[in-house]
């Protein structure tokens, strides 16, 4: 194993070449070792170098409603009523935090996606 921190995108483009060749390896063998460690390196700089914002909270409540097949009626009953969520759903009215917190508590929406303004 020669693994070294992952500094320039040179790096990196070594680091995800060498994760390819090893990626069909035996679980329990060096090669294992190195993917694991390797792969928690390419994370930690992607993380640093590639960030990935949160979705817009609209589209996090209109996804978990596709997810579950909730009706705009059926989501409702979270947001306070029919013509709440019509306003909130065609962004002409903002999320409120108490809204936010039934979204996140009983619809398991992320809070940083609600909170994404």
């Amino acid at each position: 194993m020669n693994i070294k921190p992952i500094k320039t995108e040179a790096d990196y483009q070594e680091a995800l070449s060498r994760i390819d060749a090893l990626i069909d390896c035996p679980d329990d063998s060096e090669e294992a070792d190195e993917l694991d460690v390797l792969s928690i390196l390419v994370e930690n700089y992607e993380s640093e170098h590639y960030p990935i914002a949160p979705p817009d909270p609209i589209d996090a409540i209109r996804f978990r409603m596709d997810q579950t097949g909730m009706s705009e009626k059926e989501i409702a009953a979270y947001l306070g009523g029919e013509q709440t969520a019509e306003a909130i759903l065609s962004r002409r009215q903002p999320l409120t935090l108490e809204m936010i917190k039934r979204l996140y508590q009983q619809l398991h929406i992320p809070a940083e996606s609600l909170l994404a303004y």
